[in-house]
């Protein structure tokens, strides 16, 4: 029996590997506000460092469920970190490559756009997120990742064609206090791979869709009410339709040729009237 077991672990474990490895080298991880996790993926999410140190920890998403995640990774969104003040991680980096930060948000608590509003900062002079308006993107209890390549090349960071000199080998990511609301972070993580080595969110269903299976019955109901509309509307043409001939109008033929016999009669008789009252 014991030959057989060696094999079917080492297998499990190979596997497991596997499933880490294949979205990259993940060299950090972290549930902001929360505790530790490990998601479907096998990423280890340690717990947050920040506690009792910097801004404050919420579970208060815990109240609902989070769509575009599967059940056990829905702690990840429900559980943040806020401060009233820009505020941040640093981030160890593992020498020269590419490397994809994953910010991890989900609005728990706005019900409107133009609520909560922040940039996010790399090594404290690169935004590579502006104007975060979570509730904007995805509507309240929904999750929204946004993804970050960069590269690390001698002591330069590299972002989106923009340099910034690297020192000690970390790089801070800052959320920047704004005029709306406080910033907030849910959870990050980074990985020593390429944007295609991240696992994606799924997409939100798209508004023409969405519109098109709203419109699709009403096209349906519009039609079933104009068939029945025609439908009534021929029966009741068929019940008015006249049973015989149309009655003649009384009206119509003219009677004053009839009495054109007693006209004259009477003007003849004037004069003759008149010529026997002169006598």
């Amino acid at each position: 029996m014991g030959p057989h077991i060696l094999p079917c672990s080492l297998l499990l474990l190979l596997s497991f590997l596997y499933s880490v490895n294949g979205l990259g080298e993940v060299i950090y991880a972290v549930n902001a506000g929360g505790e530790a996790h490990i998601d479907v993926y096998g990423v280890r999410y340690e717990k947050d460092p920040l506690t009792g140190k910097v801004g404050t920890a919420s579970d208060f998403g815990k109240q609902l469920v989070i769509g575009r995640v599967p059940p056990g990774d829905q702690v990840l969104y429900q559980t943040e970190r806020y401060h009233h003040s820009t505020f941040g991680y640093e981030i160890p980096l593992k020498g020269d490559g590419e490397y994809v930060l994953v910010l991890k948000f989900s609005e728990v608590y706005f019900n409107a756009p133009d609520q909560k509003v922040f940039d996010v900062v790399m090594n404290g002079e690169l935004t590579v997120v502006p104007a975060l308006d979570i509730f904007l993107r995805v509507g309240r209890g929904v999750a929204h990742d946004e993804y970050v390549p960069f590269t690390v090349a001698g002591n330069t960071l590299v972002v989106g064609g923009q340099e910034s000199p690297l020192r000690g080998n970390k790089v801070k990511v800052e959320f920047v206090k704004g005029y709306k609301d406080n910033p907030k972070v849910n959870a990050i993580f980074v990985i020593k791979g390429r944007l295609d080595d991240v696992p994606k969110l799924p997409p939100l269903p798209r508004e023409e869709e969405l519109d098109n299976e709203v419109e699709e019955p009403r096209q349906s109901a519009t039609l079933q009410n104009t068939n029945t509309n025609q439908n009534s509307k021929q029966q009741q043409s068929a019940k008015r339709r006249p049973s015989g001939p149309r009655t003649p109008d009384p009206y119509a033929a003219d009677d004053t040729s009839s009495m054109l016999p007693v006209f004259v009669a009477i003007g003849a008789a004037i004069p003759i009237l008149f010529c026997l009252c002169k006598l």
